[in-house]
């Protein structure tokens, strides 16, 4: 998890922290409490009583409190970042929202604003944080529970790109094997319970159905990941739905952890350079493995927002290479 979110400092405030740096500490604390209580009954009753649950106790007091500390932190990054902006190009997403709110003069109906930059970097952090980092808690899993499959992706590996140090998003397209497990682990264990609501701004006729303007929609994409009328094994660990008769790497428009159409996730291709460059160095320097004498772990998720498995012993042994 630190090192998914030292990705999102980096992006959007330009700079790593140090893994035992207090401040880092305190967001990634902020961040696990969001994602443990974000999908509860308190934080319901909060957004619809705000003026009752302020005086009651809960986890949504924790959260709220991890709001305002974030809240604080991005004002002082914005105070750092303002100071010498104008002498210098802008190096992340802070500097780049910074910029649209000073043409906002010339722009009267401009909504770029110091609330909604503040809203908008919250959101990248608790949204981009935790569901990576559940992604990678999955793959370690499944590579110890499929040994066979996690040693065809480091012989893969190898023999493509041999003793190179370095791995890049592009090699994705030479590892085909590689790369559909990296979408199988993405579509067998989809991260979100439900995903993110929409409302629609007009009337919709959609297969005989008739959607009414400002209806709120919960999509089902678990379903369309698991429909057996599209995928051979749905409910099996299967690399084989991502690749053709020949082991080329195949497309799936039925593939969509991400959603779809306008409104997909925005941190998609974020989301995805990330999941394939931590699993693939993860698994180019460990072998990973069930220590001797323990469980078979649990294929059963934890229920919350965010599905993580059930915890697990692993045993991750350094591999040795030629230096």
């Amino acid at each position: 998890m630190s090192s998914v979110c030292n990705a999102i400092c980096l992006l959007t405030l330009g700079y790593c922290f140090s893994p035992e740096d207090p401040k880092f500490r305190m967001i990634l604390e902020d961040i696990s409490n969001f994602t443990k209580f974000g999908g509860s009954a308190f934080l319901l009753l909060n957004d619809l009583f705000p003026w009752l649950m302020e005086h009651l106790p809960g986890p949504h007091q924790k959260i709220q409190e991890s709001m305002e500390k974030g809240f604080l932190i991005i004002k002082e990054e914005a105070e750092k970042h303002s100071q010498d902006l104008a002498q210098r190009q802008p190096k992340d997403f802070l500097d780049l929202y910074l910029l649209e709110i000073e043409k906002k003069h010339s722009e009267p109906n401009s909504t770029f604003d110091n609330g909604n930059m503040t809203q908008s970097i919250l959101e990248l952090f608790f949204a981009g944080t935790e569901t990576t980092a559940s992604f990678l808690q999955w793959a370690l899993f499944l590579m110890v529970v499929y040994p066979d499959i996690q040693d065809k992706v480091y012989k893969e590996m190898e023999t493509v790109l041999g003793f190179c140090d370095s791995i890049c998003y592009e090699d994705r397209w030479k590892l085909p094997f590689t790369h559909a497990v990296v979408q199988e682990i993405l579509r067998l264990k989809y991260i979100l319970l439900f995903s993110v609501p929409r409302q629609t701004v007009t009337n919709v006729n959609t297969c005989g159905l008739f959607i009414p303007e400002g209806t709120f929609i919960l999509m089902d994409l678990y379903s369309v990941l698991h429909d057996p009328k599209q995928w051979e094994k749905p409910e099996e660990f299967n690399p084989n739905h991502f690749l053709d008769k020949d082991g080329n790497f195949m497309k799936r428009e039925e593939f969509v952890p991400f959603g779809a159409g306008a409104r997909f996730c925005v941190g998609e291709i974020l989301a995805r350079m990330e999941s394939f460059l931590f699993f693939t160095n993860l698994l180019r320097t460990f072998k990973l493995q069930r220590p001797e004498g323990a469980e078979e772990p649990s294929q059963e998720a934890l229920i919350g927002v965010i599905l993580h498995p059930r915890p697990f012993k692993i045993c991750a042994v350094p591999r040795c290479r030629p230096s």
